[in-house]
C-alpha cells in the first residue's frame, strides 16, 4: 500500500496439525515501515448464517524461520441493520458503501500448531442491541456474515514482519456457547417480604423516596427577569434530586414516569425506575454541590447527603477489580444489575468525585479514596490510541468498539485520563480525529481544510464541516448532549476561545438554526431523550454530526446546556416551551415534547435533570462547578489540552 506495508496470501501444501499434508493458508506480512500502517487478509463470507454455530475455530502456527508476531486481530463483519434514525431501505447505504458492524478477537500465535477456538458470543460487536429479539436470542446477530478479516497492525504486532499459517478455518457447534453480552447477573436480594407486582409495587417503591409529584401539570408563569427565571427552573429541577433518591442508599433513581393522562401525577400508569448508572451518580454529586451554591440547601444538608451517597459507594456497592463500579445498580438493594464496566460512565463518576472533593473538606478524604481506586488506563487501547467503550467482566473481553470522535461526550473522560497521567497525550490528538478521512464517504459531508497540524509537539489531522455560514468540528450525531455535556466541568469557553469554546458556540447556533430555519419548529434543542410517544431515542441537528441523528423530539436539557453561549435565546426557548405545551411539572421541565404534535413525554430522567441543574448553576454562579473541577491539582494539569489548539486555523498552531 502507500505506506509500504503488505500481506501476501498463498495456499500451500504442508504438514498440518495431524502431521498429514494439508492445504494451508500462508500469510507473509510486513508493517516494517516508518509510517503508520496496518494490513491483512480479507475473505468474503457471502451472507453466511452462523446462528447455529457457537465458535470460530482454526489451526494456527508461526514460522520460526521467518519470524512471526505473537498476536494479531481477527474480525467478522456484517452489514449494519437499519436503525430508526438511519437512512436507506434494508441497510445504511451511501454512494455504494455499506455501513458494517464487527466482532473481533485478539489471537495469540506460537511456533507449534495449536487449535484456536473463539466463542462467537465474545464477539460482542455483532449484536444489534437496538433489536429487542437480540436480548433474548443473541445468536440471531450471527446471521448475514459478510467478511472475515485478519489484521496486522503496526502498533499491535510483536515483530514488524514475518509469516503465519492458518488451516481448517470453520464455524462449529460445540454445544457450549458460553455467556453472552446480554446476560444479567443473578439477583440475590428480595425487595419485599412477599412478591408484589404492578401498581402495588410502584407504591412500595414510592415509600423509599422522600417524595413524588402530586400534580401532573403545572401552569408555569415565569418571572420577567432572565436570571430569576433560570433560578426558578433550577430550584424546581432540584426537587427531583431532593425526592427521587433512595432514602437508605442515597442513590438517584434513573427515571420516573408521571401518569400519562390526567392531572394526578401518581396513579395507574405512573412508574418508578429503581435503577441507576454511575453517570447519574457522578452528576448527582455535582447537583448536591449546585443546590448548595444556589442556596437551596445548607452546607450541613449538602454534607449529610454526600456522606450517605459516598458511604454507599465505598462500602455497599460491588466494584470491578479495575477499581471502577459496574455500569448499573439497583437503587433499592444496591446490587449490580449488569456486567459492563463503562468508560464514559466511569469518567462522569470520577468527575463528580473531583467536584465534591474540592468543595467540602468534610468529604475530601473519602472522595479521594474512591478516586484512587481505579486508573483510566484500564480502558485505553494503545493500538488504536482510543478508549474502549467498556469491559464485559463475565466475558473477560473489551467491547469491540472504541470512542473515536473528538467532539463528543467522552472527551471529558479522555481529559481526566490524560490529566491524571493514566493515558498519553497522543490519545487526544492521534486517537481522536477532528474529522474523518475523505475516504469515509458515508459521513454527512466532505471535511474542509483537512491537513496535518501540530499541538503540544504532537501531529494530528484537522478539518471542519460547514453548514450555511457556520464552521464547526462535528460530533457523531449532532446532539447537544455530545458536544456540550463536557462543558459542565471543562473550561472550554474560558481556555479555548479559538478551539473547543468556539466550536461549542457554533453547535449551539446550529441547534437553534437547524430546528427553527430548517425544520420550522417553534422551539429548539435536540439530544438523546425520551420519545414523547413512548421509549427513548437519539435526536440531533443532523448536519452537525458526522453520522447525524434524526430530528424529532425537543428536549429542554439540550437548550439549557447552551445557556452560557446563548442566554437570551435559551430564555426565549423556555418561555415558548411552557407557552405552547404542557411540558412543565413539579420537578421542572418534562423530558421531551414532539414540537409538531404537542405530545409530551411525562418523564423525568436523572441525567437530563442533572445537566439542567449543573448548567444553570454554572451560568448563575460564574462556572462554579468547573472552578471546583479545575481547582484540583491533577485536573489543572490537563488545561494545556484546551489552550493548545485552534480548531479552525489553516496554519500549524503551536503555543
Amino acid at each position: 500500500d502507500i505506506n509500504d506495508s503488505y500481506t501476501d496470501p498463498l495456499v500451500i501444501t504442508m504438514p498440518g496439525m495431524d502431521g498429514k499434508d494439508s492445504q494451508v493458508l500462508s500469510l507473509t506480512y510486513s508493517v516494517d515501515t516508518p509510517l503508520p500502517s496496518e494490513n491483512g487478509f480479507w475473505s468474503k463470507l457471502k451472507g453466511f448464517d452462523a446462528s447455529e454455530y457457537d465458535h470460530l475455530q482454526f489451526e494456527l502456527k508461526g514460522d520460526e524461520a521467518k519470524g512471526f508476531t505473537d498476536i494479531f486481530k481477527i474480525e467478522i463483519k456484517k452489514p449494519k441493520p437499519k436503525t430508526e434514525h438511519a437512512a436507506g431501505d434494508a441497510y445504511v447505504v451511501r454512494e455504494g458503501q455499506i455501513e458494517t458492524i464487527k466482532g473481533s478477537a485478539r489471537v495469540k500465535v506460537s511456533p507449534e500448531w495449536q487449535t484456536i477456538s473463539i466463542p462467537l458470543n465474545k464477539m460482542t460487536g455483532l449484536i444489534n442491541f437496538l433489536d429487542p429479539e437480540a436480548w433474548t436470542n443473541p445468536s440471531i446477530s450471527r446471521k448475514d456474515l459478510d467478511e472475515l478479516v485478519i489484521i496486522f497492525h503496526k502498533r499491535m504486532v510483536t515483530k514488524p514482519k514475518g509469516k503465519i499459517y492458518i488451516d481448517n478455518l470453520r464455524f462449529v457447534k460445540t454445544g457450549n456457547p458460553g455467556p453472552t453480552a446480554v446476560d444479567f447477573p443473578p439477583r440475590k436480594i428480595e425487595k419485599t417480604e412477599t412478591r408484589i407486582e404492578g401498581f402495588e409495587f410502584q407504591k412500595f417503591l414510592k415509600t423509599r423516596l422522600n417524595g413524588f409529584p402530586e400534580k401532573a401539570v403545572v401552569k408555569k408563569v415565569f418571572p420577567e427577569d432572565r436570571d430569576a427565571l433560570f433560578r426558578e427552573v433550577a430550584a424546581d429541577t432540584w426537587k427531583f434530586f431532593e425526592n427521587i433518591v433512595d432514602k437508605e442508599l442515597g442513590l438517584p433513581l434513573d427515571t420516573i414516569q408521571i401518569t400519562p393522562e390526567g392531572d394526578n401525577a401518581f396513579a395507574e400508569g405512573a412508574w418508578i425506575g429503581d435503577y441507576t448508572n454511575v453517570t447519574n451518580i457522578g452528576v448527582y454529586l455535582m447537583c448536591i454541590v449546585s443546590a448548595y451554591d444556589l442556596k437551596l440547601i445548607t452546607k450541613e444538608q449538602a454534607v449529610e447527603k454526600l456522606k450517605t451517597t459516598l458511604n454507599t459507594l465505598e462500602n455497599k456497592l460491588e466494584y470491578h477489580s479495575s477499581g471502577f463500579p459496574y455500569n448499573y445498580y439497583d437503587t433499592t438493594t444496591g446490587e449490580r444489575t449488569n456486567y459492563l464496566v463503562s468508560l464514559v460512565d466511569s469518567g462522569w463518576y470520577l468527575a463528580g468525585l473531583y467536584v465534591v472533593k474540592n468543595t467540602f473538606i468534610e468529604v475530601k478524604e473519602q472522595a479521594t479514596r474512591l478516586i484512587d481506586r481505579g486508573h483510566l488506563s484500564f480502558f485505553y487501547d494503545s493500538v488504536e490510541r482510543q478508549m474502549f467503550h467498556g469491559f464485559y467482566d463475565h466475558l473477560q473481553v473489551y467491547s469491540d468498539y472504541h470512542y473515536g470522535v473528538f467532539y463528543s461526550e467522552p472527551r471529558a473522560s479522555s481529559y481526566i485520563g490524560i490529566a491524571r497521567g493514566d493515558v498519553p497525550k497522543e490519545h487526544w490528538y492521534g486517537g481522536l480525529p477532528r474529522t474523518f478521512p475523505l475516504s469515509f464517504d458515508w459521513q454527512g459531508q466532505t471535511p474542509k481544510d483537512q491537513f496535518e497540524k501540530t499541538a503540544l509537539g504532537l501531529p494530528y489531522i484537522g478539518g471542519y464541516y460547514q453548514w450555511k455560514d457556520l464552521k464547526y468540528v462535528p460530533s457523531w450525531g449532532g446532539s447537544a448532549f455530545e458536544g456540550l455535556m463536557p462543558t459542565l466541568i471543562l473550561k472550554e469557553k474560558e481556555l479555548a476561545p479559538e478551539g473547543l469554546g468556539k466550536n461549542n458556540a457554533m453547535h449551539v447556533q446550529g441547534q437553534i438554526r437547524f430546528a427553527m430555519e430548517e425544520k420550522k419548529y417553534p422551539v429548539w434543542g435536540m439530544s438523546p431523550s425520551s420519545v414523547p410517544e413512548g421509549g427513548y431515542s437519539e435526536y440531533g441537528a443532523h448536519p452537525f454530526g458526522s453520522k447525524g441523528y434524526k430530528a424529532g423530539a425537543v428536549t429542554p436539557h439540550a437548550s439549557i446546556l447552551g445557556v452560557e453561549y446563548a442566554p437570551e435565546e435559551v430564555e426565549k426557548n423556555l418561555r415558548k416551551l411552557v407557552e405552547l405545551y404542557d411540558v412543565y411539572g413539579e420537578y421542572g421541565f418534562y423530558d421531551a415534547v414532539n414540537p409538531e404534535t404537542g405530545v409530551v413525554a411525562r418523564k423525568y430522567l436523572a441525567l437530563d435533570q442533572g445537566m439542567i441543574l449543573v448548567a444553570l448553576n454554572n451560568y448563575l454562579n460564574k462556572g462554579a462547578i468547573r472552578e471546583r473541577f479545575h481547582s484540583d491539582p491533577e485536573m489543572k494539569k490537563g488545561e494545556e489540552l484546551l489552550t493548545a489548539e485552534n480548531l479552525f486555523s489553516k496554519d500549524n498552531f503551536q503555543p
